[in-house]
């Protein structure tokens, strides 16, 4: 059943694959041009470490020497930390629709990604969509991951709200499970949802 909108605190999004959408071809084809591997592939060390690196337990150096099984020096992991931002940099347009519409509404609006610190940072200091959430929680900073139940009650402890009156948007069933368990509402964003019936727009 769509949440009522009077009864909701805060609508809590993630961010990968609900406000951006799927990385392209073109732009994992930049990314592998500059590392010589194929990161894009589900089973690559682009993926074996990036929980990791999400949860700030490597840093850009770390992660990248990881991923390369090479030493990697600081223009490089910059260079590097930027071609993985532009992976994810493409904003959902039918998302970005329905922020629109509750942002009209008065509503309360959070974001929760995990995210490696460097992304979170090129992106709250470059890009246009940081400016229309009240609050940004991002996994790498915090040091937590979702689906640990902590950053979710680190979230809650911030926004000084319980959980009931919480909204969550996600895309991973385990984080919705998790954020379920501590008794926020969830809604699963997977291809051809219509967010806005799922919120009650």
């Amino acid at each position: 059943m769509a949440p009522a909108p009077h009864d909701v605190d805060w609508y809590l999004f993630d961010y990968g694959m609900v406000l951006s959408l799927a990385p392209d071809t073109a732009d994992w084809q930049r990314l592998n041009a500059a590392t010589g591997r194929d990161l894009d592939a589900p089973d690559s060390s682009y993926w074996a470490h990036r929980h990791a690196f999400d949860a700030g337990e490597l840093t850009s150096a770390h992660y990248w020497t990881a991923v390369l099984e090479r030493d990697v020096h600081p223009p490089e992991i910059e260079r590097l930390d930027r071609l993985d931002a532009a992976l994810w940099a493409r904003q959902n347009p039918a998302t970005a629709r329905v922020l629109e519409r509750l942002r009209a509404s008065g509503a309360r609006l959070a974001l929760l990604s995990n995210m490696p610190v460097r992304q979170s940072e090129i992106y709250t200091a470059e890009a246009d969509w940081p400016r229309g959430f009240d609050r940004l929680f991002f996994s790498g900073p915090l040091r937590l991951a979702k689906p640990d139940r902590r950053i979710y009650e680190h979230v809650l402890a911030d926004l000084d709200t319980q959980a009931s009156a919480v909204v969550f948007i996600d895309d991973k069933a385990e984080n919705l499970e998790a954020a379920r368990g501590l008794g926020m509402r969830t809604v699963h964003h997977v291809e051809g949802v219509d967010l806005a019936a799922e919120l009650g727009l």
